[in-house]
């Protein structure tokens, strides 16, 4: 029985075995009288179930249904804890880890402590068809895994094969043993208050590794002597550095600048994809830039504590060309030379902005205005601006100032257009003279 489990071992290869060490003189049983034999070995034996799966081939994964709570000593408030629940279906051997979400880096964590708990990996995970891990399972056609855990997996040279949709027997032993942490950690420890979860997780690793000694009732050993005799000799080792957690971002726009925005800083892109959509992996340390599954770039990760930095790679800019980002530095510059009201719109921009780089776009397309028009006039739209009942000027409030020669004459609209805030254009603009 302990061979049959083992990769690629059959009945018939064993009954050939037996056949070929029995001596000349000794009557050899039919393949079919061994085949009945082991049948029946296994019924007595309790070790059917064990038949159907191979020692360190597969891990089934899933979310236990059953919650528990943490308790905020301060306020007490009561926070939901969720339950990821790995199995070995081979042994049994069982490992839980305790979240306070199941969203995607949650789930990716409570993986990377599932394998480190093994000590090694296997090739095959089997999930449920969680969005966390399983983007689509059709009845025909591929499986579409979700990025960030297909990469985890690959990590762990490790194939993720979803069990099918309404299909619980696919991963039976996950199923089973789900059911067994509910009595195991969840009813065991209901008179326990736990305030923190480092604590709450401590506690259940402690009753996992009692279930895991508990005595099979209908074979001998237990999951954890299963487990190290049999099934852990044949697992794959651990890469050499646990998987890093990356969030995946999609479609971020190069700005002009040739860099690209993320947690209100700016990382460089190769110049040539200006205006492009790239997609951004970032992990606690490092930023990488994807474009149609092409790896464009990478940088360090800024502290978190930073904002408006710049972070480039002089290989991402042209050669022989000045490449400066624009910052607030420059642009309240440029304001001045253009004079004082163009300075006072371009600072109420920024004082309606939520973080200082939302303001940038708006307040160039103010700037911009002097390419059109002369720095004389947009000067002077400004200051036309400022004398309305515009708050806070912009490009929609300007513009029209510009294109219908208010800021020439001086005169102030009574109210902004309702759809934009804009102004109103006068009547001499729709008799056509200015048109």
């Amino acid at each position: 029985h302990t061979e049959l489990a083992r990769v690629g071992v059959t009945l018939k290869l064993l009954h050939q075995e037996y056949v070929d060490t029995s001596g000349q003189a000794q009557a050899v049983m039919s393949y079919d009288r061994f085949c009945r034999l082991y049948g029946d070995f296994a019924a007595v034996s309790g070790a059917t179930s064990r038949v159907g799966h191979k020692a360190g081939r597969s891990i089934e994964v899933d979310w236990s249904g059953p919650t528990m709570q943490l308790l905020d000593p301060t306020t007490g408030e009561i926070s939901k804890v969720y339950l990821f629940v790995a199995c070995l279906p081979f042994s049994r051997y069982a490992f839980v880890e305790a979240t306070l979400d199941m969203r995607q880096e949650s789930w990716l964590r409570a993986h990377v402590a599932m394998f480190s708990f093994f000590g090694g990996s296997v090739p095959r995970l089997v999930p449920d068809n969680l969005k966390t891990g399983v983007i689509s399972h059709p009845r025909e056609g591929e499986v579409v895994l979700n990025d960030a855990y297909r990469e985890m997996a690959a990590h762990y040279s490790a194939a993720v094969l979803p069990g099918r949709v309404r299909a619980p027997k696919d991963k039976a032993s996950v199923e089973n043993t789900v059911s067994h942490v509910a009595t195991w950690v969840i009813a065991s420890l209901r008179q326990e208050q736990f305030t923190s979860l480092p604590e709450l997780r401590v506690r259940i690793y402690e009753q996992i590794d009692a279930y895991n000694r508990q005595p099979f009732q209908k074979r001998d050993g237990s999951r954890l002597s299963v487990f190290t005799a049999e099934e852990k000799p044949l697992m794959q080792p651990l890469p050499a550095a646990p998987f890093e957690i990356s969030t995946w971002t999609y479609k971020r726009k190069v700005n002009k600048n040739a860099h690209v925005v993320w947690a209100r800083n700016f990382y460089s892109v190769p110049f040539r994809h200006i205006g492009a959509q790239v997609d951004l992996r970032v992990t606690d340390t490092m930023l990488e830039v994807y474009r149609n599954d092409e790896r464009l770039t990478s940088h360090l990760l800024l502290p978190a504590s930073t904002t408006n930095q710049h972070q480039t790679n002089d290989a991402d800019l042209p050669e022989g060309r000045s490449f400066q980002a624009w910052d607030r530095t420059r642009i309240d510059e440029w304001a001045a030379r253009m004079g004082p009201a163009t300075v006072t719109v371009i600072g109420k921009i920024f004082e309606a902005a939520s973080i200082e780089e939302a303001g940038y776009d708006p307040a160039l397309a103010v700037l911009r205005l002097s390419r059109r028009f002369s720095p004389t006039r947009v000067e002077a739209a400004c200051a036309l601006a400022l004398r309305g009942p515009i708050r806070s000027p912009r490009y929609a409030h300007l513009r029209p100032i510009l294109d219908t020669g208010q800021d020439k004459t001086g005169h102030v609209p009574d109210k902004p257009e309702p759809d934009d805030g804009g102004y109103v254009r006068g009547s001499a603009y729709y008799a056509g003279g200015t048109r």
